[in-house]
């Protein structure tokens, strides 16, 4: 028999008193796509890291190929055989397709020489393993399914064998998630070794041979994906049973608290990206706005949270009337009684290398309880932080920590926390569960069904059509910017995904 593409043995890793990793074994065959999965702040991520030498372990072993390694940092581990494509991408994103793939391995100090040299390694290996992509092209200018092949041209362009993809769909759309799948099956067929990451369980149970599920910094199981469930999984993960489906009752719609009129929307480069958008959202209903990635739905978030200036219409708040064009201001939608969860927590929702206790007043940093004359009251800061952290189950409960130092889901609670906590009459959220592990996911639901049913009115964005049916009493779909249907909750996948793609739109147009 064949060696064992990887196995980790005993490891070990704490930061300071956080015991991250506790005495890990684990074993991947060759030629399989093996999963792992956990609750936020499990493990996982730190596992990784230190397979690909970000980190290196306290004690314990790493065997590649059955024989021992030292993986003291990234290039000890490519010379492994080992690559990492990561959540948040390693790009360059004014850099070529092959100028991204070339840095850092030029080969030659004559650069026209290893562009060459790139150029036709991108054309086979592109060939070989269905990863179509222009090498001319600038990265920023890339959809995200794009740059994401573009990772792992660069991992298999450094002579990867061992691919691990951490929550590699999570900003994809459903077909480019379809075509990555397709990718790793290819891959995998052609004798290669993949570790996914994932918080996605019927992600797992689609495309992995095997799975290990971590819990509190240790690996408490390994399945074969044929002989287990995503029920039992989640179990696992969780130590308890967990709901997966939205347990709510009717909507009970009154007064309405949102109403958007002929919003017009641009984004930077002068692109409408919001077409004479109109609706209305009342108090106790959530409304879903269902599109794939890039249709608006982002600019409209902006735009209806004073983030963005919308080139015409009007928004009436709360029964105040407000024009997007010249009245854009956070501060003031948020005063009015609008709270705001947007969709990129990294760039808009945290200043990551603040505190947690910082972050979770953000934007509110002006209220009274904060304030000890002209200086923040660090001490009431920290109570307030602590019993978000508590309600909202933060992990780890340390409010001096920062906040680059959370996992992804638990920076996610420290977004949703401090905005819901303020009980605003409007919740603008967008992808509400990015990120998140299935225990969080299942707490996250039930407090938006919590508020709904408190009489908030809701707007909820997300890329999750699973997500937008369980919850919304309303969706909305946005194609190209505009609004292009509404539906119920019982509406199928399939007639809203032909919404989402602008089918009944093109037809009516013929």
């Amino acid at each position: 028999m064949a060696a064992p593409a990887i196995e980790l043995i005993d490891i070990d890793k704490s930061f300071g008193a956080v015991r991250a990793n506790r005495n890990i074994n684990l074993t991947v065959e060759q030629g399989t796509i093996h999963g792992i999965v956990g609750e936020n702040g499990a493990g996982k991520s730190t596992l990784m890291s230190i397979i690909y030498g970000f980190y290196q372990a306290d004690s314990g072993e790493i065997r590649v190929g059955g024989k021992p390694v030292d993986i003291t940092d990234s290039n000890a581990a490519i010379a492994a055989g080992i690559g990492m494509v990561h959540q948040h991408f390693m790009l360059v994103h004014n850099f070529t397709v092959v100028e991204n793939v070339m840095l850092g391995a030029e080969g030659s100090p004559l650069l026209a020489r290893s562009i060459a040299r790139v150029r036709a390694e991108l054309k086979r290996l592109e060939r070989d393993h269905a990863l179509d992509v222009d090498p001319d092209a600038i990265i920023e200018d890339l959809p995200v399914g794009a740059q994401q092949r573009v990772e792992i041209l660069k991992a298999l362009y450094r002579g990867a064998d061992i691919l691990i993809l951490d929550e590699p769909t999570g900003v994809l759309t459903p077909a480019e998630a379809d075509h990555l799948f397709a990718v790793l099956r290819q891959l995998r067929d052609e004798g290669k070794t993949i570790i996914l990451i994932t918080h996605k369980l019927r992600e797992i149970m689609a495309i992995t041979d095997r799975v290990s599920v971590m819990r509190q910094g240790e690996m408490v199981a390994t399945r074969k994906t044929a002989e287990t469930s995503v029920g039992e999984l989640a179990e696992l993960m969780v130590g308890r049973r967990v709901l997966l489906t939205v347990d709510k009752g009717d909507a009970a719609p009154a007064d309405v608290r949102l109403r958007v009129e002929g919003l017009t929307v641009k984004d930077g480069r002068g692109v409408t990206m919001v077409d004479d958008v109109s609706f209305q959202v009342k108090a106790g209903e959530i409304v879903g706005i269902a599109g794939v990635a890039g249709n608006g739905q982002t600019e409209l978030l902006e735009a209806l949270s004073g983030i963005r200036r919308a080139e015409r219409g009007r928004v009436t708040l709360l029964g105040r009337e407000i024009d997007p064009a010249s009245e854009a201001d956070p501060a003031e939608i948020r005063r009015i009684g609008c709270a705001h969860v947007p969709e990129d927590r990294h760039h808009m929702g945290l200043v990551l290398p603040f505190e947690e206790n910082e972050n979770a007043i953000l934007g509110y940093q002006d209220d009274p309880r904060f304030r000890k004359g002209l200086l923040l009251d660090r001490n009431a800061m920290r109570r307030d932080a602590k019993e978000k952290i508590a309600a909202y189950d933060i992990r780890p409960s340390d409010c001096r920590l920062k906040t680059a130092n959370f996992s992804g889901g638990n920076q996610q609670k420290i977004v949703l926390a401090r905005e819901m906590e303020r009980d605003p009459d409007v919740l603008l959220i967008g992808q509400p569960t990015r990120g998140v592990d299935v225990g969080a996911i299942e707490f996250i639901h039930r407090r938006i069904i919590e508020m709904r049913d408190a009489g908030k009115a809701i707007l909820l964005v997300s890329v999750e059509l699973d997500e937008i049916r369980a919850l919304s009493d309303r969706i909305l779909v946005m194609f190209a910017g505009r609004i292009v249907g509404e539906r119920g909750p019982e509406a199928s996948e399939g007639e809203l995904g032909l919404l989402m793609a602008g089918v009944e739109e093109r037809e009516a147009a013929e």
